[in-house]
């Protein structure tokens, strides 16, 4: 069948698994039956592979060809081979090793990175044997005028690569298959035709085999996305790998030095043309290396029309990833409403994600060749959040986050677990503690009315609290923990069973990499908490998860490689910006790029080249549409360097019609883009719906028998500005409940200075020196921290900023010579015939020498100005008119001589205000006033009404619609309640 030619390729665009089938078929159209099943195909992937059987049961009757992987030559069972080390096994053999190294090295990296250092030595170590690198190669390295750094790494594997030269993981297994495979063949060649197809070489092992096969009688290599319209002197141009390896075409180029032959010698496998064949010199040109660039002035002015070679191409540019994933989904919707055959290629997970989840408004699943990652499914998420209990202090948010899940009691009894847990959350949220124990949820549970609160508490407390003591232990302890703490988890209360974590295909396969774990643990030594918990993290996210479902058999989400599959109408390409497509090379702690250019090693580049070359066979498929966002979450994007290339080479052809072609390729895509933002914008119907109208400011009017009777010296400020914070909480009976993450702020803060204070003034001896009260009141600090704080950093802090604090105290303590009363019961003051109550008592009250009062308030923050007390902040003001009405029953009527805050700040400012009659009759007549026109039906409680920082979020800001309304917005007052309500 191949008498002269053995090199035969395709161009890009063409289908070229159809191809394949083809070109096969009609070499073998005169030969008997019997002589397609001697045929033994080699393909690049398990999608090429399902393709070309596809291709063959879809036409008619006859022998299939032996299909084989050409990553799998491992399994022949001829071969003879032993099995490779689990992987696994190896990472977790190299990390015990990169823990040595780490203990006597420590600058060298951090210890969270053991296992990612392992898994990149790993594949650093299968590249070595798969490009038949000898150790000595990386030993022998000069590294003279590199970075210190360099030497270590090099000290390292030096010490390493013959422990692992003498055994065999599958790359160097798949060697020598190769090798046998081609004793075997040179010795006595094969006379039925072998075929090599889909594959560029890439790696050294498979360009081995390739050449092993163009030098049989009847071997062939079919090349995918060849460019045969490349000149000689670009190919000539591609010698230099360090210059050269981008380029989509740079691995032929290598073949054909491994294969010694000239460009010339590759011949066309079928008589195919490629859909565009103007649009491929095009891309081609766009393309070239960057050495030869300067051809774009020669060649550019010969190439054809643009605007017909671009008449297929949509340039879509997205104002942001949301709304390119929305127009590609829109795109892809069209495609299945026609019937068109169609597919997205992107490297970006997030961004196909986006778009399956914009389908999903039309019902529409598309088959993704990539699955779904098992971190990520609730199997995945869950195990992920019980290994993260392990040696860590419980939280109350975590342990939410574990009885929330939807796989914790998955048994019968999963009704009342999500009854007990939500009123567990609404205790917690209210009164915590932050870091709960078993004592705290049994004492909860015990407090209950339901009888089963109990019972339920009584199996999750043991199970989740005291995890922290979790020592360092074998892999195999903790590995064996992890799991029966999970199934217990998700068990519940049921006798037996494990619920539903082992359930459907993400159940499966996170069964499958506990099993493998378990399996290999004996291997990896020991691990603290931290580590096996990293462990983890880095092998779950590496699984895939594959459900069977009833995906649309005309939309399809692609790789990159996938594009050599071909066989769609429509291709679209997705996030074609730098960084993405291509992506950055992966950092490489063990190797710089020029110490794996002397080893012969692959080069970064490389990886860079490949995707060229994919970009290179997408975009000549019949249809396109090149997609990319403008933003990203952070900041502007840069688009692809091939993008980049394309329209600054088209930009520079006028003469070819070039800008005008580039124009309409993106009034196509703004089409896409608009009907995007129609699809987001509400129909003219819906704008005059006034159930859609942005909410106005509010002021609701409830009945003055609803309103409150009552507040405290502190809510008279909300009442000033916040009116709508008082409706929220006093009528409405809404409080706004606590973080579910606690942590420690700044009312946590200022709740333990005042209680400090509190205890230091109660508890003052009668002859005090200031020295000793110094050290008293820092006494009674670490006292009340470590009561009341459970965050260690915090009672730190606090503690220090209390040190700074206590002199300017002491200070202010004595500089009245004022005596601190021990005031037992709440002051209240009925407000004359007002039926409404002001309550409170300051944070001190001294007794001065002359008898009249001095009334104090302590503050962390910065104590109000004197313009702030007279127009919000009145609670010392209207505490001095409590005083001095009779407010506090045990003080009876008093004088009040003076009002301060003090700062315990950095500040360490004071704000003082005398009083006098004056102000008490100005602020009674005030609060009486103020109080008399909430009084009234007519008066609302307007939202945001005078607020210190408009910034500042309020806790009731989504109740009032905040957002739908501006701060310059009137508000516009509207009834509520019964309406003959007075």
């Amino acid at each position: 069948m191949f008498n002269k030619n053995h090199i035969f390729a395709l161009p890009p665009g063409c289908d070229f698994p159809a191809e394949v089938v083809r070109g096969l078929t009609q070499r073998l159209a005169d030969q008997p039956p019997e002589a397609m099943a001697r045929v033994t195909l080699y393909l690049n992937t398990a999608r090429m592979l399902r393709r070309v059987e596809t291709l063959f049961a879809a036409s008619e009757p006859r022998f299939l060809p032996k299909l084989r992987l050409v990553t799998d030559l491992v399994a022949d069972p001829l071969l003879a081979l032993p099995q490779p080390i689990p992987p696994l096994r190896r990472r977790l053999q190299l990390a015990e090793l990169i823990a040595k190294l780490l203990d006597s090295q420590p600058d060298l990296a951090p210890r969270s990175a053991l296992y990612d250092l392992a898994d990149s030595l790993a594949l650093l170590m299968d590249e070595i044997q798969g490009e038949g690198v000898p150790p000595e190669a990386i030993a022998t390295l000069d590294v003279s005028n590199h970075s210190k750094h360099w030497e270590r790494t090099q000290a390292f594997l030096r010490i390493i690569a013959p422990v692992f030269a003498e055994t065999l993981d599958k790359e160097a297994l798949q060697r020598q298959a190769v090798l046998r495979l081609s004793h075997r063949w040179s010795v006595a060649p094969p006379m039925d035709p072998i075929i090599i197809a889909g594959s560029t070489g890439s790696r050294g092992t498979t360009a081995l085999l390739m050449q092993a096969v163009a030098k049989l009688p009847q071997g062939a290599l079919i090349w995918p996305g060849y460019d045969f319209s490349t000149p000689p002197a670009v190919w000539q141009a591609m010698e230099d790998a360090l210059t050269a390896e981008d380029h989509p075409q740079y691995r032929f180029r290598h073949l054909m030095d491994l294969l010694d032959i000239p460009a010339h010698a590759v011949h066309p496998w079928t008589s195919a043309s490629p859909p565009n064949a103007n649009r491929n010199s095009l891309i081609s040109l766009s393309l070239r290396p960057a050495p030869v660039t300067d051809q774009w002035l020669i060649e550019g002015p010969n190439l054809p029309d643009l605007q017909v070679a671009t008449a297929e191409i949509a340039l879509v540019q997205a104002p942001t990833q949301r709304i390119e994933a929305l127009a590609i989904a829109m795109i892809l919707r069209e495609a299945a409403q026609n019937g068109t055959k169609a597919a997205l290629i992107s490297p970006d997970r997030n961004l196909t994600r986006q778009v399956t989840a914009a389908l999903d408004r039309w019902a529409l699943l598309p088959d993704d060749s990539a699955g779904r990652p098992l971190a990520l499914s609730a199997p995945g998420r869950f195990l992920r959040h019980i290994a993260g209990l392990f040696g860590e202090r419980l939280t109350a948010d975590r342990l939410l986050t574990v009885l929330k899940h939807p796989l914790t009691a998955s048994g019968d009894a999963r009704g009342n677990h999500l009854r007990h847990t939500r009123d567990l959350e609404l205790k917690l949220r209210r009164k915590g503690p932050a870091f709960p124990q078993a004592a705290d949820l049994l004492a909860w549970a015990a407090a209950q009315k339901d009888p089963e609160a109990v019972a339920w508490a009584s199996f999750f407390a043991p199970a989740l609290t005291n995890l922290d003591i979790v020592q360092e232990a074998p892999l195999t302890e903790h590995v064996s923990r992890h799991r029966l703490l999970a199934e217990s988890i998700a068990r519940g209360l049921d006798p037996e069973g494990s619920g539903g974590l082992w359930a459907k295909e993400a159940g499966a396969e996170a069964l499958k990499l506990m099993e493998t774990l378990a399996a290999e643990a004996p291997h990896g030594g020991s691990f603290t908490a931290a580590a096996y918990r990293d462990l983890f993290e880095s092998l779950v996210h590496q699984g895939e998860v594959r459900e069977a479902t009833q995906a649309h058999p005309n939309i399809m989400i692609w790789g990159t490689l996938e594009a050599r599959v071909q066989g769609a109408e429509l291709l679209i390409l997705g996030g074609l910006n730098d960084g993405i497509w291509p992506s950055l090379p992966a950092a490489d702690p063990w190797l710089n790029r020029k110490m794996r250019k002397d080893a012969a090693l692959l080069l970064p580049e490389r990886q860079i080249g490949l995707s060229a070359h994919d970009y290179q066979q997408a975009i000549a498929a019949p249809q396109v549409v090149l997609t990319r966002a403008l933003r990203n979450a952070e900041a502007e994007t840069v688009p692809s360097r091939w993008l980049n290339r394309l329209t600054n080479l088209m930009q520079g052809l006028p003469q070819r019609n070039g800008p005008q072609a580039l124009q309409d390729m993106l009034k196509r895509g703004d089409d896409w883009l608009a009907l995007t933002t129609a699809l987001e914008d509400p129909p003219k119907a819906l704008l005059c719906d006034p159930r859609l109208q942005p909410a106005k400011r509010p002021a609701p009017q409830p009945p003055v028998t609803a309103r409150p009777d009552r507040l405290s010296l502190t809510r008279i400020e909300t009442l000033i500005r916040d009116p709508f914070a008082i409706y929220a909480q006093y009528i409405l009976g809404l409080r706004p409940l606590d973080p579910l993450h606690q942590s420690p702020n700044a009312r946590d803060r200022g709740i333990i200075v005042h209680e400090v204070l509190e205890r230091f003034v109660k508890l003052r001896p009668e002859t005090e020196t200031k020295p000793q009260a110094r050290a008293r009141l820092l006494q009674i600090a670490q006292q009340v921290l470590a009561e009341e704080t459970p965050f260690p950093s915090a009672r730190t802090l606090w503690l220090a900023k209390l040190e700074r604090a206590a002199d300017h105290f002491l200070t202010q303590d004595s500089k009245l010579g004022g005596t601190a009363l021990a005031v037992e019961t709440q002051g209240a003051l009925q407000l004359g015939e007002l039926p409404f109550t002001l309550f409170g008592t300051p944070d001190r009250i001294d007794r001065l020498p002359d008898g009249k009062l001095h009334l104090i308030d302590y503050k962390t923050g910065t104590p109000p100005s004197a313009d702030k007390q007279k127009q919000f902040a009145k609670q010392l003001l209207l505490a001095a008119v409590m005083a001095d009405k009779g407010g506090f029953a045990d003080l009876g009527p008093s004088e009040v001589d003076q009002i301060s805050y003090i700062g315990l700040n950095a500040a360490k400012s004071v704000e003082d205000t005398p009083i006098t009659e004056q102000i008490i009759d100005e602020h009674w007549e005030k609060l009486i006033a103020l109080i008399s026109r909430y009084l009234r039906r007519s008066t609302g409680y307007s939202a945001r009404r005078a607020l210190f920082e408009s910034r500042f979020a309020g806790s009731y800001d989504h109740l009032s619609r905040y957002g739908e309304w501006q701060m310059s917005d009137r508000a516009e007052p509207q009834p509520v309640g019964p309406e003959d309500a007075p």
